[in-house]
């Protein structure tokens, strides 16, 4: 796809160790041109106080990187020359309400977001507050967000659809068709959820139930898109490949109403590469072959500090881990991903005072920068190799003490299929002396 080129701006190197404050910033047109500071007014928190204020704009700006804060993401880079938008945006905190996601999103200046609907830690909740659905719906037509299209809730973690058991399987639709409900009441199209788990059962038993769920879910409702999110794990846990997701999917009734988010750090632990040009196309050819290119609908975008194929599922900040910064530049440069919503899911905690672990939301700032940084950038400038290098010196000693771990655990995990075939081996020979006496 021909971009024009991007417009010069001062770099913005990334930092995640400071707490400068971040100016909201979201996108509000596909088509609009670099253009002067847009200043904006915060918008005031809802009634009940939000995890994370909204910082309000500066009348006065010393720097030119002060100002582009300020602009809609779309006019800060080469994103505002794409046909569409590039929706970036991070898994912020609803506690308080689902309203205060808003505000959150908008202090990280991100124009997508991804949040729990309720609490995913308990099977019951109460029904989603009136007032906490109209300031939702203010909050994003406010802030020029389309909940139906920038919006990517996540299931809860207790829900496995592929549930065996009945009461259980009742339990978990009955959370599941109520987030559905919930997406519906506030205006979002996309509801991102985990496949489940077989229990030991047979595979192809366990996704039809998953298939059936869905059906009956669809049912219930009548525009959310339920969105498979592929995992890292191996063994019982189901949608590690990319034939699972099309099992599930061959069995669900109307195809309209199901898709697929990606979330990278899973495809690589999975045995699905992206690390370079060659490694990207053949992976993503692979999901379009098998699952079909019409039912991706999101990314989830991490990092891995889990090497290649390792099923481990350890999230690591945009190009600090096995994946590098090389397999980001891919993604956000190839067309048929742009109008997606694309989510974050990094690590933010750091250390605070008295040794304790505080989030830093400047990180998810910095890195939706990052990555508006890499459309249109030569991956093999020195502009681009200098940014990689910086990144995974970053996350050296991070890689280097997981790689460790996997090295011990195959080490391991050699020496016990090294004993179990002796056992067998030894098992045998007693069987056929028995039998020749």
């Amino acid at each position: 796809m021909a971009r024009s080129s991007p417009r010069k701006r001062q770099a913005v190197s990334y930092n995640a160790d400071h707490d400068d404050d971040v100016k909201p910033a979201v996108a509000r047109r596909t088509t609009s041109k670099p253009k002067a500071a847009v200043k904006r007014k915060a918008e005031p928190e809802p009634e009940e106080e939000a995890p994370v204020q909204a910082t309000k704009v500066a009348k006065k700006r010393k720097t030119k990187a002060k100002d582009e804060d300020a602009m809609p993401l779309a006019d800060r880079t080469a994103v505002s020359s794409l046909k569409k938008t590039m929706y970036l945006g991070a898994h912020v905190s609803a506690a308080g309400g689902v309203q205060n996601s808003v505000a959150n999103a908008v202090h990280i200046g991100a124009n997508a977001f991804a949040l729990f609907l309720k609490s995913q830690r308990k099977w019951t909740n109460p029904p989603l507050d009136p007032d906490a659905k109209t300031q939702f719906i203010s909050q994003c037509k406010h802030h020029s967000y389309s909940a139906a299209e920038h919006a990517l809730p996540h299931g809860s973690y207790l829900v496995n659809l592929a549930q065996a058991d009945e009461t259980k399987a009742d339990q978990a639709y009955s959370s599941f068709v109520d987030d559905l409900v919930r997406c519906e009441q506030l205006g979002i199209r996309l509801y991102n959820f985990h496949p489940g788990n077989t229990g030991g059962d047979i595979r192809a038993d366990a996704i039809g139930r998953i298939a059936a769920q869905l059906n009956k879910s669809h049912k219930a409702t009548e525009t959310v898109v339920t969105v498979l999110e592929n995992m890292a794990g191996t063994g019982n846990v189901i949608g590690s490949t990319w034939e699972d997701l099309r099992d599930i999917i061959e069995l669900v009734e109307d195809k309209s109403r199901v898709g697929v988010c990606i979330d990278t750090c899973h495809a690589f632990a999975a045995g699905h590469d992206l690390r370079t040009p060659e490694a990207f196309k053949k992976t993503i050819d692979s999901f379009n072959d098998i699952v079909g290119a019409q039912y991706l609908k999101a990314f989830h975008l991490n990092d891995s500090k889990a090497p290649y194929n390792s099923n481990r599922d350890l999230h690591a900040n945009i190009g600090t881990g096995f994946l590098g910064l090389r397999a980001f530049h891919s993604i956000m440069n190839h067309a048929a991903f742009q109008g997606m919503p694309m989510v974050l899911e990094t690590p933010i905690d750091r250390p605070g005072p008295g040794g304790k672990s505080v989030e830093d939301k400047q990180v998810w700032a910095d890195e939706i920068k990052l990555l508006e940084r890499l459309v249109g950038m030569d991956a093999e400038s020195d502009e681009f190799t200098a940014l990689a290098e910086e990144l995974q010196t970053k996350g050296e000693a991070e890689r280097s003490k997981i790689q460790d771990q996997v090295d011990r655990k195959t080490e391991k995990d050699a020496k016990k299929g090294t004993r179990a075939k002796k056992s067998a081996k030894k098992k045998t020979k007693v069987e056929t002396d028995d039998e020749s006496e």
